[in-house]
């Protein structure tokens, strides 16, 4: 069994039915982030749990477990925690007001969407629609 401070870090299977759609979209935003459907579906799962729970660095330890491929969460597979983006915002000493901040540690989640939907538009998957009311899956 493989110890990381005191956390469990082996491996153990999870088995999940999902559409196939679904998969296909998985797997292809996977691809795009250069991650595999596991390390992907693994990530999406750990940031979604942060929201709902008070101590998330209790639940994933700090390192990919033993014959990972590096030393970053699997659960911020860009690398960089909000913690970090807030504190790089802020290293500069000047005072920011709430709205100010979340543009600041936002702006890159807003380059990545437009960025996403193009691409998306681009490979004709997805086009926008001002009579619908926004963005339509094709």
């Amino acid at each position: 069994m493989a110890r990381d401070s005191g956390v469990d870090t082996s491996r153990a299977r999870i088995q999940s039915y999902v559409p196939t759609y679904q998969k296909q979209e998985w797997q292809a935003h996977a691809d795009e982030l250069d991650m595999s459907l596991s390390e992907f579906v693994r990530s999406m799962v750990q940031a979604g749990r942060r929201g709902f729970t008070a101590d998330s660095s209790s639940i994933e330890p700090s390192t990919v477990a033993e014959g990972g491929e590096g030393e970053q969460s699997d659960a911020d597979p860009q690398g960089q925690r909000l913690e970090d983006r807030v504190l790089s915002t802020l290293a500069d000493g000047d005072s920011y007001e709430w709205d100010e901040l979340v543009a600041a540690v936002t702006d890159d989640i807003e380059a990545q969407l437009d960025e996403t939907l193009q691409d998306l538009q681009a490979r004709d998957e997805i086009r926008y629609s001002g009579r619908e009311g926004g963005y339509v899956k094709k």
